[in-house]
């Protein structure tokens, strides 16, 4: 949506980092003009460590995965890990850390990955797909390596997660109005149909929305469409989220079960195609929709029950793509910025063994391994490549505010 551009602006503006989030379509680019050892994977496309975090499984276990899917399409691996340690090095410059510290983070984090690619060459298919990081594996895992303080922070916000989900996004976002449920009015980030559009084009984006919900239960399993069949549609608004993507159509639809106090909240979130797709070539998958329901589950350690795909007619006659899933569902993202030192290289190390463990399930992990090896040479390449584009971004970034400033490029800030 182009009235949300000037917002993704601002939020770029806010760091290095914070560009970085927002800038995918432009290390796409970068990362295609790089060799590779041309060993495809199933890509997320946008692996930087803010797109990592915590989320329940189907068993109500809190696991640790990667989170966000909008670029996946199959392509070289080294472009997911690559994206990853720049999103280290400049994460530790946003957090004061001295070069000699960013750079053992980044080849902390690289030996973590190339160790658990070669750990999981060894095993079979079945072990390699069943693996995951939940909570008592991150506390065995790097219980040498945290504090106590450390540890105590992360079961208070395992604690926190648990009560993150549609109970709560029902206190958080919505309000009676008459009796009834509705979501809150707080534009431009959460802003009821009725409000951002007149009267009988809301009424119509509802009506589509609505049947959304039943179209795209085709792409759910019998069991769990059976399950979104006891929910009914009650309102619907447009919510911006995140930094890259402010200015895709995102949407909450507020659902309703046997009574007011059974809620489900989904998000439809719209899906374009890959930025990769310049590079790395065009999905198999039609929607673009699929294409990201279809990564996230090839990818991810287990998946939202309620993930699924539908591609619908909008009011201006533009067919869209859109996947829907929960708006929350436990999840626990980190602030990168007041970790302890030791809790950000634990992370750190964390989301490089979730993204060797993806990368494992969708590509060839035994070529991979033998072409990463035993020695730091890698880790060594990895972590000056880090250093160089971090120089990169923050021209970059600069760059961005030099346009905002001199009229050019359009930002709101503070939002």
């Amino acid at each position: 949506m182009p009235e949300l551009t000037p917002i993704r602006h601002g939020r770029m503006l806010v760091s290095p980092f914070a560009f970085f989030r927002g800038a995918a379509v432009v290390m796409a680019a970068d990362l295609a003009a790089t060799p590779t050892s041309r060993i495809e994977v199933q890509l997320c496309g946008d692996a930087h460590i803010s797109n990592f975090g915590g989320f329940a499984a189907p068993d109500r276990r809190l696991i640790f995965d990667l989170n966000d899917f909008d670029e996946t399409l199959p392509g070289p691996w080294e472009w997911d890990v690559k994206r990853m340690v720049a999103s280290i090095e400049i994460a530790g410059r946003e957090r004061g850390a001295q070069p000699d510290v960013r750079a053992a983070l980044v080849r902390s984090a690289t030996r973590e990955y190339r160790s658990a690619v070669r750990a999981f060459a060894t095993l079979g298919e079945l072990e390699v797909w069943y693996a995951r990081m939940d909570l008592q594996n991150i506390e065995d895992r790097f219980a040498g390596d945290v504090t106590a303080e450390d540890t105590a922070r992360v079961a208070k916000s395992a604690a926190k997660a648990q009560r993150k989900d549609s109970l709560r996004a029902l206190t958080k976002l919505t309000h009676r109005v008459g009796g009834r449920l509705r979501f809150l009015s707080d534009p431009p980030l959460l802003t009821p149909a009725e409000e951002l559009l007149g009267p009988g084009e809301a009424r119509d984006v509802t009506e589509r929305l609505v049947a959304l919900v039943d179209s795209y239960a085709e792409s759910l399993s019998d069991d769990r469409r059976h399950l979104l069949a006891a929910y009914r549609p009650v309102h619907i608004a447009r919510k911006v989220v995140g930094v890259g993507s402010v200015g895709t159509r995102a949407w909450v639809i507020l659902l309703e079960g046997r009574d007011g106090e059974d809620p489900l909240v989904l998000q439809a979130k719209e899906a374009a195609a890959s930025v990769l797709e310049p590079f790395a070539g065009p999905s198999r998958y039609e929607l673009h929709g699929r294409r990201v329901v279809e990564g996230q589950r090839l990818m991810q350690a287990a998946s939202d029950i309620f993930l699924g795909w539908d591609r619908i007619d909008g009011t201006d006659g533009v067919r869209r793509d859109y996947y829907i899933r929960q708006l929350w569902d436990w999840k626990v993202s980190a602030d990168l910025t007041t970790m302890t030192e030791t809790a950000f290289a634990a992370y750190c190390r964390a989301c490089a063994w979730s993204l060797a463990r993806a990368h494992s399930r969708t590509g060839d992990r035994q070529a991979i391994a033998s072409y990463l090896g035993a020695g730091a040479s890698f880790d060594k390449a990895l972590a000056r490549f880090a250093a160089a584009y971090a120089d990169q971004n923050e021209l970059d970034h600069a760059a961005l505010a030099t346009a905002v400033e001199d009229g050019r490029v359009e930002a709101q800030t503070g939002i």
